[in-house]
């Protein structure tokens, strides 16, 4: 047999294709490489939106694309539909769920976060979190069912139950899910129903620290929650949750004092969590020390100690900047995955890695229709202007034409009519008409 002497072509395998492995793709689309990308679900989610889905803003496929559509003109890529269950650093090998096993030359991990409850995982059941499409439309289905369930009801507890929305945690998403609720309730389903009055919901933002959105300048946080305050929205800051089960929430709220003393109970149908992420499990599989939250500590080059081939990006990563851990949000996902492909482009020329260096754009979070804050360095934008850019980011930050034309178009149509047209509750028309597992537990 003749000895095959063609080159050996380098295998980098990329797992998970969001923000940071897309980008860690696109960048290396003529690099001298096979890629192997691997994710459990076919489509990359733009998650800045997902509140939109679970808010009836938005439909799924809006703010969601095919992963095999996106790389379908990158042929040094090919796509597999599958979970990564371990990885085996000696080896240089993944270990998919179904059996497979991938070796590779370089590999990129950027599997993300899911949520956390610190400890409490039997509180998911009844507070799901929000972190794929599925949620978006478990979170829907839940709040537009409470209103269904609310016109039917006798009792007037259990009518009030049914109309109290909890939302855990007062970080982005928390207080853009609160806002979307409120507006359903008071603007968009005010005239829909014969027996109830939407306007009479009660929604509350819960969060433990003093004051809303802590990565937020002050002045940008009091001003968040004198907006939801006045959209009808309590905020219970300084306030910790304590339970959460099938009739609503307990909470741990400032005594006299100011000490955490005085026990308050919240019956509500609908709890919804946006308090905490945990990093991907596969980080457990890398046999190195992870910080508090599980993500891997690695080098300013986003290698893992030891392993200079391997790398870990996005939520998965820790790595320090300016005295503090980086965010887990798009912008740095991004950064890092591009930078990551530099950096195996650089190796592949003999040239040594290059160290991250974060570019800080700024953040954002909306509020509202057409209220939204922003800050970058000293800049600090609110009310319209600040959702104006908020709007254009979330627009240009989208995979896809078709998908920032939906959008806009759906944003236009619903700050115009004042109507949302996802407002659909999927699911067994049984389960709308009788009481669920979880209602018949609640009496």
């Amino acid at each position: 047999m003749v000895p095959d002497k063609r080159p050996h072509t380098p295998h980098v395998v990329v797992l998970g294709a969001g923000f940071g492995g897309l980008n860690a793709i696109r960048a290396l689309r003529n690099a001298p490489v096979e890629i192997t990308v691997v994710d459990q679900r076919n489509h990359h989610l733009f998650q800045p939106l997902l509140y939109q889905v679970a808010t009836s803003v938005l439909s799924p496929g809006d703010i969601a694309y095919p992963i095999r559509a996106i790389l379908k003109k990158q042929s040094n890529a090919r796509v597999l539909l599958g979970r990564a269950e371990a990885v085996d650093l000696p080896a240089r090998q993944v270990r998919l769920a179904d059996g497979e096993a991938l070796s590779y030359d370089y590999l990129v991990i950027a599997t993300g976060a899911s949520h956390a409850y610190f400890g409490h995982d039997e509180w998911e059941r009844w507070a799901p979190g929000l972190k794929t499409l599925e949620d978006a439309l478990e979170i829907r289905r839940r709040i537009l069912l409470a209103f269904e369930h609310a016109e039917r009801e006798p009792d007037a507890a259990r009518r009030a139950a049914w109309l109290t929305f909890v939302v855990v945690g007062g970080g982005p998403t928390g207080v853009e899910l609160a806002g979307a609720i409120a507006e359903i309730a008071r603007d968009v389903m005010v005239h829909d129903f014969r027996h109830i009055d939407p306007r009479e919901s009660r929604v509350l933002l819960v969060e433990a620290a003093p004051h809303l959105l802590t990565a937020f300048p002050p002045d940008l946080s009091a001003y968040s929650a004198g907006a939801l305050k006045r959209m009808g929205v309590e905020v219970l800051t300084g306030t910790m949750v304590t339970c959460v089960d099938a009739r609503g929430v307990e909470l741990r709220s400032p005594g006299p004092a100011g000490e955490l003393t005085q026990q308050v109970r919240i019956d509500a149908d609908t709890v919804l969590w946006a308090a905490g992420v945990a990093a991907s499990s596969l980080a457990r599989t890398l046999a190195v020390e992870l910080d508090r939250v599980g993500r891997v500590p690695v080098s300013p080059e986003l290698t893992v100690a030891g392993h200079p081939e391997v790398f870990v990006i996005g939520d998965l990563a820790h790595l320090e900047w300016n005295g503090k851990p980086l965010p887990g949000v798009a912008p740095v996902a991004i950064q890092q995955g591009r930078h990551v492909a530099a950096n195996i482009r650089r190796a592949l020329a003999g040239r040594p890695y290059s160290a991250f260096h974060y570019f800080d754009k700024g953040s954002l979070a909306a509020i509202g229709k057409l209220k939204a804050v922003g800050f970058r360095h000293r800049a600090h934008l609110r009310g319209l202007f600040a959702w104006l850019v908020w709007a254009v980011v979330h627009i240009m930050y989208l995979v896809g034409f078709r998908n920032r034309i939906a959008v806009a178009l759906q944003w236009s149509w619903s700050f115009l009519t004042e109507q949302r047209a996802a407002r659909l509750i999927t699911g067994n028309i049984d389960q709308m008409r009788q009481p669920s597992e979880e209602v018949i537990a609640r009496r």
